[in-house]
């Protein structure tokens, strides 16, 4: 559980104070005037007359020469956000409320970095940001300018914790830092473009998956400004009537404040909100309260409308055209500020406006009186050890993957048929067991479909949505699970995104083909751990994001084609730059080699680990220490699958990524051997451990990469997905053009499992004739025939019987234990299996 700061849910005994409120808006003013400063200003930050220039050293008054050649950012929502968080800091200091502010319109990153110099927190991470001339220069200059920071909320700055480079995961990411974090107040600020997202219309819904007693509470702020980059907003253009009821039918109390369509005085409009602001808190902690009493009916929890025009108190007209409550404010609205004296004159007129000649001393520090009423310690937005949760974050107690091994060392190997991610699950379940405020499981509907129900023997699903009076139908729902299921891949992802950003732990698992739902998504994490990888070492280390993927591709007989796609791997390598590290791709061939790889990701930080892995019975190869072996490498020739002496050169070497690849490769390698080839079997259970080593620095080295996979032989590789994925890991390697590659083709149907693997090439017949015409076409021309043959005779024999071939279905290993061998199942004529 996250740890708990200042006095959680303590209301106020009398009104905002007006000294207070008269803070806020200096607050307001010096951000607005830090943000426009951001956006425009390169030098001669405060419009001083007797500024030095710094390439002539002359002195000169404030012109255009002051501006940046190149304007970059967006204004539009930058005002309304600094008015937020000015509002929130006189809150935090108050009531010693522990919040993290989520910018869900993470264009407003001005307002994200003024808030940090304000408050203080900038400072410590960069003492080159000075408090007086020079370094308000430096912080104008750096935003958005070459060498400097990006225009969004970024990693970059103290307090972010969602960035917002793509819309639409601000409540997810709330929701999910509130779990198990009952001290935490999430305010939420999501932008009504955002609004109109999918993944956020869907994220309303998570108040009906949190319980008041055990969480956090997350207060949604809408930010109506009425436009997106060239359009109204769809929430804002319907009646107030209309859009109330939406949210009070997602289970909202909506309030609506509205501000600057008039000429009301700014510490008006403050007093209101600061009043409101104070009304909705003391709902939230009547809501507390009440769950602490004992009271079990969901709460409809508070929610506020913020409504203000646009690009609020920037100029209302440029060349005569509406800018100030119009998409015209979105980004920056005077382009040409530095090219034409009519721009820089309102310019210099809007930066006025703020005056900061109140708010800064002569030499370009702050007055004490602009952060006198500011939060102190971790208590401050950009200090609270929520938004960066590796301060937070403690390892997990994990049990010893030995306590759930599949007996290999007795039976053999290939012994038994057992569902993988059952096992997966069964672990995962005692990991929540010894860490259980600490770690979560999550899914879109498919928990217990892709093997992981053992979780319900320990607790149920968390759910506050109602229930029915036939509890049989409402098997494992209760408001104090730790599992949350909802059948939306973002909120399965942005969940567990905050539940990790805030320090803690957790999985999720999807079917593979639909994980794509959230590839942006995905990506977007990625970046954030890029950038805290790269440059950004104030950061702590958080656990990983995980990611089990199964209803593989190759195993869809209910679902067929439309659920077969293993393309996600794809994007994943995509990310696998400059050596950050940030993802890691498994691909483990039985239950043994999962229980390690499930080890080794929950004990991973700053990474996405994506783990493909069956749920359908089959069997198991090595032991756990064997597969442990394997795992640090990420590839290991598998001697026993293989009949070559050390050092001796095979005729062919049989690669394998993925779990069904390497049954069929094993199968294949019974038949060579049973035809009298030297064969060399390889197994790779981390995709990227091959990567070109000049690209990956955890990779097999160039020379252990040849003493794998040799360089004089033919390469023989089946792989779980696309073909060219192998190719473009390793077209730099010692031998890569020995290299021959069977994936998915993209075909595929609601078929049998053999048939399947015919439709795409995959089947042990398909690659029993491959590699025999890459060892010697002509010799073993009649037995290439054969197979070919046999794969048509199995297809019709499916079509006929409607389940495959004993030959296909009865082959197992040759040294299991109290099995038959059946070889002669690779043949179309004769043995033990012929009918």
């Amino acid at each position: 559980m996250a740890e708990d700061l200042g006095t959680p849910w303590k209301k106020l005994d009398a009104p905002v104070p007006e000294e207070e409120i008269a803070w806020v808006d200096k607050y307001w003013r010096a951000a607005n005037y830090m943000s426009v400063g951001q956006i425009y200003l390169r030098s001669n930050p405060l419009m001083r007359s007797d500024f030095v220039d710094e390439q002539t050293g002359q002195t000169r008054d404030f012109g255009r020469a002051d501006v940046k050649h190149r304007l970059v950012g967006h204004w539009g929502t930058t005002p309304g956000l600094n008015f937020l968080m000015g509002h929130v800091n006189r809150f935090i200091h108050d009531h010693g409320q522990s919040v993290v502010f989520f910018m869900g319109p993470g264009h407003g990153g001005p307002a994200g970095t003024a808030q940090s110099k304000l408050d203080g927190t900038y400072a410590e991470i960069r003492p080159d940001i000075t408090d007086d001339e020079a370094g308000l220069q430096k912080f104008f200059r750096q935003f958005s300018y070459p060498g400097g920071i990006p225009s969004h909320f970024a990693p970059e700055t103290p307090g972010s914790i969602h960035e917002g480079g793509e819309l639409g995961y601000t409540l997810s990411h709330a929701y999910g830092a509130v779990l198990n974090n009952p001290s935490l107040l999430a305010f939420a600020v999501v932008g009504d473009g955002e609004a109109e997202t999918g993944p956020l219309a869907t994220s309303w819904q998570t108040n009906k998956l949190v319980n008041p007693l055990t969480d956090g509470i997350v207060l949604p702020v809408l930010h109506l400004n009425g436009y997106k980059i060239a359009n109204p907003t769809i929430l804002a253009r319907i009646s107030d009537e209309e859009r109330n009821e939406f949210f009070r039918g997602m289970g909202y109390h909506p309030y609506t404040f509205v501000a600057g369509f008039d000429d009301e005085p700014a510490i008006s409009i403050h007093r209101r909100f600061a009043a409101l602001l104070e009304q909705v808190f003391n709902e939230i902690c009547d809501i507390k309260w009440r769950a602490l009493a004992g009271e079990t009916a969901r709460p409809a929890y508070p929610m506020i409308v913020f409504k203000t025009p646009k690009g609020w108190t920037c100029p209302k007209y440029i060349d005569g055209k509406k800018t100030e409550g119009s998409w015209r404010a979105h980004q920056v609205p005077l382009a040409s500020a530095r090219d034409t004296h009519e721009h820089f004159r309102v310019l210099r007129g809007w930066l006025r406006s703020y005056k900061p000649e109140e708010l800064w001393n002569r030499d370009g520090s702050l007055r004490p009186e602009v952060t006198e009423f500011m939060p102190e310690g971790d208590l401050r937005l950009g200090a609270n050890p929520n938004a960066n949760g590796g301060l937070l974050r403690h390892d997990l107690r994990l049990p010893d993957v030995h306590d759930y091994e599949i007996d290999v060392a007795s039976k053999g190997h290939g012994y038994g048929m057992t569902e993988a991610s059952r096992v997966f699950g069964q672990y995962t379940a005692d990991v929540m067991r010894l860490n259980f405020t600490n770690f979560r499981v999550f899914g879109p509907d498919e928990t217990a479909s892709n093997r992981l129900q053992e979780a319900y023997r320990l607790t149920d699903k968390q759910w506050d949505a109602g229930f029915n009076a036939d509890p049989e139908n409402d098997s494992y729902l209760s408001s104090t699970g730790s599992v949350i299921e909802q059948l939306s891949e973002h909120q399965c992802e942005g969940l567990l995104e905050g539940f990790l950003l805030t320090g803690r732990h957790g999985v999720w698992s999807s079917y593979e083909s639909f994980i794509h739902v959230v590839d942006s998504m995905v990506n977007q994490h990625a970046k954030w751990l890029e950038a805290t990888v790269r440059h950004i070492p104030w950061r702590k280390p958080i656990a990983s994001l995980n990611i089990l993927l199964s209803s593989h591709v190759w195993r869809q007989d209910h679902n067929g084609f439309s659920h077969q796609d293993p393309g996600f791997v794809d994007l994943l390598l995509n990310k696998n730059f400059h050596n950050d590290h940030v993802v890691q791709i498994y691909y483990p061939a039985d239950a043994n080699m999962l229980l390690c790889v499930g080890q080794e990701a929950y004990r991973s930080t700053n990474r996405i680990n994506a783990i493909f892995a069956g749920k359908q019975p089959a069997p198991t190869f090595q032991t756990i220490d064997d597969a442990q072996k394997e795992l640090q490498k990420g590839a290991a020739a598998w001697d026993w699958a293989g009949n070559v002496a050390k050092g001796e050169e095979p005729d062919i070497v049989l690669a394998c990524c993925g779990d069904v690849p390497t049954l069929e490769m094993l199968a294949t390698s019974d038949a060579l051997q049973d035809l009298g080839l030297k064969v060399k079997f390889v197994n790779v259970v981390k995709l990227l451990s091959i990567q070109n080593a000049g690209q990956n620095d955890e990779a097999l080295s160039d020379k252990e990469f040849s003493e794998l996979f040799g360089t004089k032989v033919p390469v023989l590789f089946a792989f779980h997905a696309y073909a060219h994925t192998i190719h473009g890991l390793i077209y730099e390697r010692p031998g890569h053009d020995n290299f021959h590659v069977h994936g998915y083709m993209e075909e595929g149907s609601t078929t049998t499992p053999f048939d399947m693997l015919r439709l795409n090439e995959m089947d042990r017949y398909a690659l029993t004739a491959h590699a025999l015409e890459l060892v010697d076409a002509k010799e073993f021309a009649d037995k290439i025939a054969e197979y070919r043959a046999f794969r048509q005779e199995a297809f019709e024999f499916a079509c006929a019987n409607g389940y495959d071939h004993p030959r296909f279905t009865e082959w197992c290993w040759r040294d299991v234990v109290g099995q038959d061998n059946s070889a002669a199942a690779m043949s179309s004529t004769g043995g033990d299996n012929e009918e």
